[in-house]
């Protein structure tokens, strides 16, 4: 009869790369390629987007309730970007940072090697961080101009503040705040 109780001493003794984080990972490889190759790169980018744009609202509620303000301003925001994509184990850095944007670097995604031909999951970071500088700023543009995803080394992210000249002619996704 089965002993459902104990665990094989060869089964638990097995050298199989089998945790959390890396299965998390590849669970959502997985689902963003499926949905790549069902519905097409641009539905599945869409369907990324609302799930990055609720995870953006839940982070800038709890960084504006760790800060105790109500409201980030522009530099605020800047090092909430960055400090988030810290935790989260990804390396951005601030390249530039002027009153009108604010342009990240990138050597290493969160997702890790499953980012790679994933640019769906790019929208996780537009989204994220459109949600939260737009909450705080009223409209943010997103300009995603390198990725590692597409095969890049880093990521260049650029965060525009302002629907600048600059801003237009930037390809990008636009956030408009909502007011709450």
């Amino acid at each position: 009869m089965l002993n459902t109780q104990t665990k094989s001493k060869a089964i638990e003794g097995l050298n199989i790369t089998l945790e959390r984080d890396g299965f998390l990972r590849n669970l959502i490889r997985e689902l963003s390629g499926l949905l790549e190759d069902v519905v097409g790169l641009e539905e599945a980018s869409g369907f990324i987007s609302v799930v990055g744009q609720n995870i953006g609202k839940q982070i800038d509620s709890d960084y504006k309730q760790a800060l105790q303000i109500s409201q980030l301003n522009r530099e605020q925001i800047s090092q909430v970007l960055q400090d988030l994509k810290l935790r989260i184990q990804g390396d951005f850095y601030i390249i530039s940072a002027d009153k009108d944007k604010v342009v990240f670097g990138n050597r290493i995604c969160p997702f890790a090697e499953k980012v790679k031909d994933r640019p769906s999951l790019c929208m996780m970071t537009s989204n994220v961080f459109g949600t939260i500088a737009a909450e705080n700023n009223g409209y943010a543009k997103i300009a995603l101009e390198e990725t590692i995803a597409q095969g890049d080394p880093g990521c260049k992210v650029v965060v525009y503040f302002e629907d600048s000249e600059e801003a237009k002619a930037a390809e990008g996704r636009e956030y408009f705040g909502t007011g709450d």
